[in-house]
């Protein structure tokens, strides 16, 4: 990881913003259709040399690649998925976004949607951008699937180490990235709401919109 001066930082965060690239991030639960209490995520903790969010408990997840683009999938998206994540962006985007949760889910913790990957359990949930001042930038979409969607038994990575089930609550009280705390706490609110009627939030310099 390369440290920076407190200058090297200011110097970095003055400049013009860094284009923030896209990414996709997977929330697997067990216990979905049970009491929201009881509902179990998959979190890790970041590799300590990581330049971005190291030593903090995050979801699998990562920036899109362009194989992304044009892998394929043993099912789509929904069509009513699809056309959210789709809103004002790039031809394909939704689709790359959603194999990029399926590839890095098995990259950093071992878990598979299947070979190729099943997109139709996905539920795209929330958006959220890194602030126009930070020097490493993301345009987040955050997925859930349930459990019962994936396969494998998680394993630590050189991307995430110690990957566990918590609940919410014991989530939040875990060392996390501002950005993420604000996902859990997005997430406990879906998990109580007619879920049919979500519209996405999107969490743009600290402050939530919705899609």
């Amino acid at each position: 990881m390369r440290h920076m001066t407190p200058a090297a930082v200011t110097q970095e965060r003055c400049g013009p913003p860094v284009e923030a690239r896209d990414a996709a991030s997977l929330i697997v639960v067990r216990g979905l259709a049970g009491s929201p209490d009881a509902a179990q995520i998959l979190m890790g903790r970041r590799e300590a040399g990581h330049r971005f969010m190291p030593g903090v408990r995050v979801f699998p997840g990562g920036a899109v690649d362009a194989q992304d683009f044009t892998a394929i999938a043993a099912s789509p998206l929904k069509p009513g998925q699809a056309a959210l994540l789709e809103q004002g962006t790039a031809p394909g985007l939704g689709h790359a976004l959603a194999m990029a949760a399926a590839r890095e889910l098995q990259e950093e913790v071992g878990l598979c949607l299947g070979v190729p990957p099943a997109l139709d359990g996905l539920i795209y949930l929330c958006r959220a951008i890194t602030p126009a001042a930070s020097p490493i930038r993301f345009d987040a979409r955050f997925f859930v699937a349930a459990a019962t969607s994936v396969s494998g038994c998680p394993m630590a990575s050189r991307e995430i180490e110690d990957p566990r089930w918590y609940t919410v609550s014991a989530a939040l009280q875990c060392e996390l990235a501002g950005a993420t705390r604000a996902v859990l706490e997005v997430f406990a609110s879906w998990l109580q709401s007619d879920r049919t009627r979500w519209k996405v939030p999107v969490l743009r310099e600290r402050k939530w919109s919705r899609e």
